[in-house]
């Protein structure tokens, strides 16, 4: 099944040469190099499988959640157990040089999974958690409008303690939905579905950022052109200085440093990985 008319900014021409099982390890963690029209349907295709088995846990690797899979091994198992594909531009850094190519597309969940609800050959109930109180209400309102073959059974805020994240997947399987989209921000996000995706019933659970806070409005996307040269983080950073300055700054300048030690000393391992 071809997308011709995928609109995700920097995307190329889909080439025989695009395999959705080529991964490239980066800090221990495979990531799945493939253009949006191959995931889409490769989506498809795991979702279908996962009817029969373990649900698929989606993510996406960028530089700030790379540095804590480096740090931290609880976070790394998490991003291991599922699908991880390539958010932003420093994963294009790290992969061309660890692994000698660009990746064919930048699939950042907030173009990809909008994109993936709309062009999916399936029909799924969707629950939508994450955000402040009446987001993801704003949320189903603008995928209802643009995605309308899906059915929206569920909505909840993403305010919730631990001792509450079993009862919030109870919830979800009293929903009946199949597909759940976590916006609890990285790694809460990652970590809730590594214990607790299993309990919603769901096939497929798909770890969305700060996707929520953009299609409600809460916060303003980049300029397209900014997101075709794959510099939205210094659009965010201008906006959020504060709050983003460590992240973006501090931690890119960590994440490059990391990378160049993997290149020049490629026997260094990252600290979940030591004994």
């Amino acid at each position: 099944m071809a997308h011709a008319d995928c609109t995700i900014p920097g995307q190329r021409a889909l080439t025989g040469a695009d395999r959705p099982n080529g991964n490239r390890p980066i800090f221990g963690i495979p990531v799945t190099a493939a253009t949006s029209d191959v995931m889409i349907d490769e989506l498809d295709r795991l979702s279908g499988a996962a009817e029969a088995g373990e649900p698929l846990q989606v993510a996406f690797l960028n530089a700030h959640n790379a540095n804590l899979c480096w740090e931290n091994a609880d976070v790394a198992a998490a991003f291991r157990r599922g699908l991880v594909l390539n958010d932003g531009i420093g994963l294009d850094i790290a992969t061309r040089l660890l692994h000698g190519e660009a990746f064919p597309d930048n699939l950042n969940g907030t173009d990809f999974v909008p994109l993936y609800l709309e062009r999916t050959s399936r029909i799924f109930r969707i629950f939508l958690l994450g955000g402040a109180e009446g987001v993801a209400e704003k949320v189903r309102a603008a995928f209802q409008a643009r995605a309308p073959q899906h059915r929206y059974v569920g909505t909840r805020h993403g305010y919730f303690t631990d001792v509450e994240a079993s009862g919030v997947a109870d919830a979800i399987a009293a929903s009946g939905a199949d597909l759940v989209l976590v916006a609890l921000g990285s790694p809460r996000q990652e970590l809730w579905m590594s214990r607790y995706l299993a309990d919603t019933g769901c096939r497929i659970g798909i770890s969305v950022g700060g996707l929520f806070d953009f299609a409600s409005g809460t916060k303003p996307r980049a300029p397209a052109l900014v997101r075709s040269l794959q510099c939205e983080w210094v659009f965010r950073l201008l906006l959020e200085p504060r709050r983003m300055a460590r992240r973006y700054l501090r931690g890119n300048f960590a994440f490059l440093a990391r990378v160049a030690r993997e290149r020049l000393a490629p026997h260094s391992t990252p600290v979940w990985t030591r004994g």
